[in-house]
């Protein structure tokens, strides 16, 4: 029965996860500021390490990990990238990767008070929250500093 609902969970986060490697690229692509981008380029590795770890929990489950990030977040990257095309300065590009954090951070958040994972699954999303919530802070700081110079 965990097994079950665990693995639905953890390839949701997977998904995510991917999601926010693939918005980490794309932004650092987007960045003018080397400094914007070595931040980006970093946090992207961290997430693809991050999903490299999750995919593995999924295995050691015996299910089929995600390989694979949402089309949600497919059509969302399509809008912003015609939106950025438009419009593409640093405040803009950093605003829309906090947006992104903020919803990678509430997914993970949610996953925690799921009643219905294991203790194990528990201690894996709890592990993997703390690299998200570092990731989410970190870009939440850096927007809020832009925008206090802007």
């Amino acid at each position: 029965m965990h097994t079950d609902h665990d693995v639905k969970i953890l390839n949701a986060l997977i998904e995510t996860v991917i999601d926010s490697a693939d918005g980490y690229t794309q932004a650092a692509k987007e960045a003018s500021n080397s400094r914007f981008t070595a931040i980006f380029e970093r946090r992207g590795a961290e997430r693809q390490e991050l999903t490299t770890r999750l995919q593995a929990k999924v295995r050691a489950l015996g299910a089929t990990p995600e390989d694979d990030g949402t089309l949600l977040a497919g059509a969302h990257r399509m809008f912003l990238n015609l939106r950025n095309s438009m419009s593409s300065d640093d405040i803009t590009i950093v605003d829309q990767v906090e947006a992104g954090e903020d919803h990678i951070k509430h997914k993970f958040e949610d996953a925690q008070l799921d009643r219905e994972v294991s203790p194990a699954t528990k201690a894996d999303i709890d592990e993997a929250y703390v690299i998200v919530k570092a990731g989410h802070d970190e870009i939440r700081d850096l927007k809020h500093a832009l925008h206090a110079t802007a």
